[in-house]
Order: C-alpha cells, then sequence, then structure tokens
C-alpha cells in the first residue's frame, strides 16, 4: 500500500474575486484614516490571523474576516502579478 504525500493542490476560490479585491481596498483606506501603516497591519493579520491586526474603524475588521487568509493571499498574489481572475 502507497500513500502519496506529494504537494497540495490548492483550488482557486471563484465565488466572487471582486469582493476580496473591494475589502482589501477598504481596509487598506480604513487602516490609512487611522494613521497605521496597512502594509504592516496587512502582513500581520495574513500571517497570524490575529483580527487585532485590522482596526474596527469604518467596519474593516467584520468585513476582513469574512474572508479566508488564503483568499487574501490569492488576491493579493494576483494583484502583484496583475492575472486576470477569469483566467483561472
Amino acid at each position: 500500500m502507497t500513500q502519496d504525500f506529494g504537494t497540495t493542490k490548492l483550488t482557486p476560490i471563484r465565488d466572487d474575486n471582486r469582493a476580496a479585491a473591494s475589502i482589501l481596498q477598504h481596509v487598506f483606506a480604513a487602516l490609512t484614516a487611522k494613521g497605521y501603516d496597512p502594509v504592516a497591519q496587512l502582513t500581520g493579520f495574513v500571517l497570524t490571523g490575529d483580527p487585532t491586526y485590522i482596526t474596527s474603524h469604518d467596519n474593516a475588521r467584520s468585513m476582513i474576516c469574512r474572508l479566508e487568509r488564503d483568499e487574501i493571499l490569492e488576491e493579493l498574489v494576483r494583484s502583484y502579478f496583475r492575472v486576470d481572475p477569469a483566467r483561472y
């Protein structure tokens, strides 16, 4: 009996890719409005999952908690490489 412990393949979440982008933009704006470094705060949140990295100002914390961290990372990578969400 052999077991395959190879690489895990993540399947992209196709529900609404624009929702993740919209939420991230909203959270970025809320963090900036409160004087936080949005890159540092979002990085902390993605790495730890601790929602206290995100301000509750303008409902940003509850909005970002609707997303899974892998959805956030997927959207950030897609945006960085300018990949069309419909392509994958």
